[in-house]
């Protein structure tokens, strides 16, 4: 069988960093949300396990499908939304403010308006945003550096030795080198961890018009913008060309389907893709499908453990995780400055691409990589009229 030939070591702790970087740095958000519209401990569980189970699910299929990794996430940018916006709104009417999000979602992707948007975003431009994105975890790799010196250098100390000698399992030696270190020095909090399986509990969606334009429609504004559009230049910046209405559609379905139990917004992944698609994950990237599968996996597991393996998750030092995914992303940093600068013409457009994107600017609930690209495609227009 192919994808058993194809498996690596490298490409399932690819996909376990993708997994670790991805909740432990928006988890809380998530859970912030929920008990913003009065989730109790079992709703916010049901919310994990239909998270889990969308982002598994769509991580497998689609990688599968299309023999490229293809990484979903749930929309981080649309939780803090949620978490602002939500006052007044009841859990059934968020819950239908959300199947109508992942409905206009669907549609994106059937009609191919989306698609066709983003063949005109130049790869330079395309590829600046994605560094800009990347660039805040490149610096906490080494920021670590000022809160627990032991433990980051120990890390970038393994991660050079292992480039050096065993590149192919760099990250895999700076991961088991961290947990290591955190367990010597105390840093380990894995006390009070219990296995509890999460139970799915439905709830019967509501509309109203209140709800779906202070949450729907925003939501859907959010995602597409600050998650979808940076998800796509992602693979394309590194090579893939999947067709990208499947892509979106399989997320606004999902996103419908298990909406009442939880499921916000499903979204093509940006910063945790990336981990995917680096030759720490396979020198092959042919191969590299199979990291995004496993970190479908451990998307499943995550949901069918719920709360318990986020605890899990959240019992690592934030130290860790920021050295693990600013390692694993410095490749495509770098690829990705790489490509922006290559196109002389291009530079200065995507330079200002970079500077608004790693800038953080947020405006209207929208994040830096949307307003990235709308200043590098004025810029762009303005510097070459062509």
């Amino acid at each position: 069988m192919s994808v058993w030939r194809d498996s690596s070591v490298s490409a399932v702790v690819a996909g376990l960093v993708t997994v670790l970087v991805g909740f432990t740095s928006s988890a809380v958000i998530v859970f912030q949300a929920a008990q913003a519209l009065g989730a109790s401990p079992a709703e916010i569980a049901s919310w994990m396990w239909a998270l889990g189970l969308a982002m598994g699910l769509s991580c497998i299929g689609l990688s599968l499908r299309y023999r490229v990794p293809v990484v979903t996430a749930w929309s981080t940018p649309g939780a803090a939304l949620l978490v602002t916006s939500a006052a007044g709104v009841t859990m059934p009417e968020a819950i239908g403010a959300f199947m109508v999000s992942g409905v206009l979602i669907l549609l994106m992707g059937i009609t191919g308006w989306f698609e066709r948007a983003m063949q005109r975003i130049p790869l330079g431009i395309a590829s600046a945003m994605l560094a800009g994105v990347l660039l805040r975890f490149g610096l906490g790799a080494f920021s670590a550096l000022q809160t627990e010196l032991v433990l980051a250098s120990s890390m970038l100390l393994t991660y050079l030795l292992l480039r050096r000698f065993w590149p192919r399992y760099a990250i895999v030696g700076v991961l088991l080198c961290g947990i290591l270190v955190a367990a010597w020095r105390g840093l380990l909090h894995l006390e009070g961890i219990e296995l509890t399986l999460a139970t799915p509990i439905w709830t019967t969606p509501e509309l109203s018009w209140s709800s779906i334009a202070s949450v729907a429609l925003p939501l859907f504004m959010v995602t597409m913008a600050s998650q979808n559009v940076p998800g796509v230049t992602v693979l394309r910046a590194n090579g893939y060309t999947p067709p990208i209405s499947p892509l979106i559609s399989s997320t606004g379905l999902l996103t419908v389907l298990l909406a009442p139990f939880g499921a916000f917004a499903i979204n093509l992944a940006a910063i945790t893709a990336a981990i995917c698609m680096g030759k720490d994950a396979h020198e092959d990237a042919s191969k590299r499908y199979i990291a995004a599968m496993a970190a479908g996996v451990f998307y499943l597991l995550i949901g069918v453990f719920g709360a318990t393996v986020v605890a899990v998750f959240a019992a690592f030092p934030k130290e860790l995780v920021l050295v693990v995914a600013g390692l694993a992303l410095m490749n495509i940093i770098g690829s990705g400055l790489a490509l922006a600068m290559r196109d002389e013409k291009q530079r200065e457009a995507a330079m200002i691409t970079f500077l608004v994107t790693a800038s953080g600017l947020s405006l209207f609930g929208i994040g830096s990589a949307f307003w990235g690209l709308v200043a590098g495609v004025l810029a762009a227009l303005v510097l070459h009229k062509k």
